[in-house]
């Protein structure tokens, strides 16, 4: 069924399925806001594992574009991207800083995009 625009017009039960799945999550958000709202200091137990969040979702954001496979090992290892990846490793091991690491980053990734392999 389409609408007048030539959109798809959903049907009740797919906006029903979609304002519940937004409610269950606004839920889940809340419910943690609330909890660490009473609590006056997040445990030890807790704390110490949160530390690894930030860069565990960086990885998982980061990781897959960097390693992507071209037809062949030497197009894989000549990717820009890994790269840059690579070289921002290594700032961010050194230095442990993450606007270094950014900077790094991103001029190694714009050197080798618009002059190396131009």
């Amino acid at each position: 069924m389409t609408g007048a625009l030539g959109g798809v017009v959903a049907s009740p039960r797919a906006w029903i399925a979609i304002v519940a799945i937004g409610a269950i999550t606004y839920g889940i958000r809340l419910s943690f806001i609330h909890l660490f709202g009473r609590i006056d200091g997040v445990p030890t137990r807790v704390q110490r594992p949160l530390r690894y969040v930030p860069p565990a979702v960086l990885a998982a954001l980061v990781l897959p574009d960097l390693v992507t496979l071209r037809p062949s090992v030497a197009a894989t290892l000549l990717d820009e991207r890994l790269i840059a990846g690579l070289v921002a490793g290594a700032v961010a091991w050194r230095t442990e800083n993450v606007f270094a690491t950014i900077a790094t980053g991103m001029v190694t990734l714009w050197m080798f995009r618009f002059v190396v392999f131009a």
